[in-house]
């Protein structure tokens, strides 16, 4: 991953919740979304068995920059938005959701959500990182 930002998994019985923190813009759409499952002031913070896999999965899929992502137990991942769907914000950014493949330092990576840079100041490149002023 660009930027160094790494991925860490937090397995419950049904579903496994992924995590890049480099990634995340804060929207809080998870923690406003399940506070039982993701609270920050907890260690750890993802509790994937406070809500069932099917709601914890709906909220996942809220996270717009893809700093969440989710794996069910019996194999079933995140399936993309259809038709993808690109939106820019007054500044620059651009929201991606769908079935992607997006262009990193380390080779193209699928996607399904993700929040780009416009500006071209992230440090995260091509993802935006709120560093410049695409981001604020």
């Amino acid at each position: 991953m660009s930027g160094g930002s790494e991925k860490k998994a937090y397995e419950g019985q049904s579903i496994t919740v992924t995590f890049e923190a480099g990634r995340c813009l804060h929207a809080a759409e998870c923690v406003h979304g399940l506070p039982e499952v993701f609270d920050t002031a907890r260690r750890p913070w993802i509790r994937p068995d406070g809500a069932t896999a099917d709601r914890l999965a709906e909220v996942v899929r809220r996270c717009p920059s893809g700093a969440l992502q989710y794996r069910l137990a019996e194999g079933g991942a995140e399936r993309p938005d259809r038709p993808t769907r690109i939106t820019r914000s007054s500044t620059g950014q651009l929201t991606v959701r769908g079935e992607l493949s997006v262009d990193t330092q380390e080779g193209p990576r699928a996607e399904t959500r993700v929040v780009l840079c416009g500006c071209g100041q992230s440090r995260l490149q091509p993802y935006c990182d709120h560093a410049g002023p695409c981001g604020q």
